[in-house]
C-alpha cells in the first residue's frame, strides 16, 4: 500500500469535493488553481482558422513551458514575459473556452461536465494525468526552434 505523501502546512485548505458544490466565480484563488490538472494543453501555440474559426493544438509549447514538468517556470509573472500569454479566471473563462482542450478541467467544469477520471483532485495523485496520456509531458518543441511558417507542419490531435 502506498502511503500519500504529508499535506503542505503552508497550503491554503480545499473544501472537501468543491469543484462539485461551489461555482468557478466562488472558488477560493487555491481552489482554482487546484482545478489545473497539469496537462500543459494551454501552453502549447495554437492555429485558428480566419475563415472557420476552427483551432488546431501545435506540439510547439510557450517559451515558458517546461516540457519535463508541464507547468510554467515563471507562472507568476507569465503575462510580463509573455504578453499574449492569456491568464485564465472565471471572467475571461467564456471568451476563451473555445481554445481551451476538451479535457480541460476549468472548460469541463464550465460546460457542466464534472472532473475526469483521472483528474488528479479524483485520483489524489498529480501523476494520473501523465499516465492517462492526457498530457503532452516530453512531447513538445519549444517555439524558438520552430519558424513560425512551419507551425502548420506540427498540428496534433488535440485529445493526443
Amino acid at each position: 500500500m502506498t502511503k500519500a505523501p504529508p499535506s503542505d502546512p503552508a497550503a491554503p485548505a480545499l473544501r472537501p469535493r468543491f469543484w462539485e458544490t461551489v461555482s468557478l466565480s466562488d472558488m477560493t484563488p487555491a481552489e482554482w488553481e487546484a482545478l489545473c490538472d497539469g496537462c500543459g494543453k494551454c501552453c502549447l501555440n495554437k492555429l485558428e482558422d480566419a475563415d472557420t474559426g476552427e483551432v488546431f493544438f501545435t506540439n510547439i509549447a510557450c517559451r515558458l513551458f517546461d516540457d519535463s514538468t508541464c507547468r510554467c517556470a515563471n507562472y507568476e509573472i507569465r503575462k510580463t514575459i509573455v504578453p499574449e500569454c492569456v491568464v485564465l479566471t472565471p471572467d475571461t473563462l467564456d471568451e476563451v473556452t473555445y481554445w481551451m482542450p476538451r479535457s480541460c478541467a476549468y472548460r469541463r467544469l464550465n460546460e457542466g461536465r464534472g472532473l475526469a477520471e483521472w483528474h488528479p483532485l479524483i485520483s489524489g495523485d498529480p501523476q494520473s494525468v501523465h499516465r492517462a496520456g492526457i498530457s503532452v509531458k516530453d512531447r513538445t518543441v519549444p517555439e524558438f526552434d520552430v519558424p513560425e511558417d512551419d507551425w502548420e507542419d506540427h498540428i496534433i490531435d488535440e485529445e493526443l
